[in-house]
């Protein structure tokens, strides 16, 4: 498998990440779950295909052609576009229609495709035409602060704007947690106890379903590097 995977931050409070690569030989990786939606912006013989990525509740496999190339906006919890809820993404992919090779079709008006560099302006039109925003609660309890209302009534709220429940968001960023504590060499039962699993077999039981590795495929990566 072969890529140019790059990243940048943003000054957008919108904005968790930007980022893009390109397909080599065999690209075939496997992706983990992600409690964040996207915006992709591909290229493939020349024509440009842009989709909605919702958040993976688990791990999937992927394959691209050689030389096909792609651009991402990942948003931040809790930000959502107001014509489609977070809930009806989760684990989907809608490809959004191209009007000419430079335009493409957004919640019944047309949009010029940015570029990795000016993706930002784009993000700031649809904040402008009020097609992008941010639930404040969701924002708040991410934050660490007590909301009050009902517990039911944060978990709608998570569900509208994140596609996910609070339970679900917790359980992938524990996943990641474990991961990156594994590929940094820490030992499976110190791994388990600082990203607070019960026993090895829930973390192993966790990073297979949400990270698509077990533990010792991911301590292994560290080896190899």
């Amino acid at each position: 498998m072969a890529s140019t995977f790059e990243s940048r931050g943003s000054d957008s409070a919108y904005i968790e990440a930007v980022w893009r690569d390109h397909a080599g030989r065999n690209y075939a990786p496997i992706c983990p779950a992600s409690n964040h939606w996207h915006l992709l912006f591909m290229k493939r013989d020349g024509k440009p295909i842009v989709s909605i990525e919702g958040p993976l509740t688990r791990s999937k496999s992927v394959r691209q052609d050689e030389g096909v190339e792609w651009f991402g906006v990942t948003f931040k919890l809790g930000t959502f576009l107001t014509v489609v809820p977070a809930s009806d993404l989760r684990d989907v992919q809608t490809i959004l229609p191209l009007n000419i090779k430079t335009t493409f079709e957004l919640a019944g008006s047309r949009w010029q495709l940015p570029d990795y560099d000016n993706v930002e302006t784009f993000v700031h039109q649809l904040v402008r035409e009020h097609l992008l925003i941010v639930d404040p609660l969701v924002k708040a309890v991410l934050a660490g602060q007590q909301p009050e209302v009902s517990e039911r009534t944060v978990r709608r709220r998570f569900l509208h704007a994140t596609g996910l429940a609070p339970k679900t968001i917790e359980q992938i960023n524990r996943a990641n947690q474990a991961a990156v504590l594994l590929a940094q060499g820490v030992s499976l039962l110190e791994a388990t106890y600082q990203a607070g699993y019960a026993d090895q077999p829930h973390m192993t039981r966790s990073l297979k379903h949400f990270i698509g590795y077990t533990p010792a495929q991911i301590a292994q990566t560290r080896t190899v590097e």
